[in-house]
């Protein structure tokens, strides 16, 4: 959907932009995304944009590498997970790719572990296969990779106290 152009000037467009990047960083395709809802022209989009491009306001690259780390690390993402979000905040294939290099394997299979953890401090872990079922689940969820989820979930039952050793080579 293009803008018709009866938004305002370029003046009122970089203020939003500014009252916007207050808040957190953003993409410059969210920040086209807002403005177009403004109903500003695609010239006084294309234009605020890029100057604020200019000036290092609006940097993709940066803004990737910033929101990778900052989901992963508080907020528990795997790097499936994490690169949805970078696409649907229209964010380019090259930018999310650097983005997401910065987290490795193990990286993923310790936050993974530190959830787990976590979870198994307020859950019954009685019925094994539930217990099993739910943290997998909650891993699936927040984009860890299958292998992964398994791998850390017994580890973490076994540390925990449950056997799990005739649960896992069914799988």
């Amino acid at each position: 959907m293009r803008p018709t152009g009866g938004g305002g000037s370029e003046a009122q467009a970089k203020d939003l932009c500014l009252r916007l990047l207050t808040d957190r960083a953003r993409s410059r395709a969210e920040l086209a995304e807002r403005l177009v809802q403004k109903d500003y022209s695609a010239d006084v989009i294309d234009r605020v944009l890029d100057r604020l491009t200019e000036v290092g306001l609006v940097n993709d690259a940066d803004f990737a590498l910033q929101w990778v780390h900052s989901r992963h690390t508080y907020s528990g993402k795997g790097k499936r997970a994490l690169a949805m979000e970078l696409r649907r905040k229209g964010i380019g294939q090259e930018d999310a790719a650097e983005a997401l290099a910065q987290i490795d394997g193990e990286d993923e299979r310790q936050r993974a572990s530190e959830l787990v953890a976590k979870k198994l401090r307020t859950m019954s872990v009685d019925d094994r296969d539930r217990a099993v079922r739910r943290l997998i689940s909650m891993l699936a969820r927040r984009g860890f990779p299958q292998g992964v989820a398994f791998e850390v979930v017994k580890e973490q039952l076994d540390r925990a106290g449950a056997d799990t050793d005739d649960m896992f080579e069914e799988l």
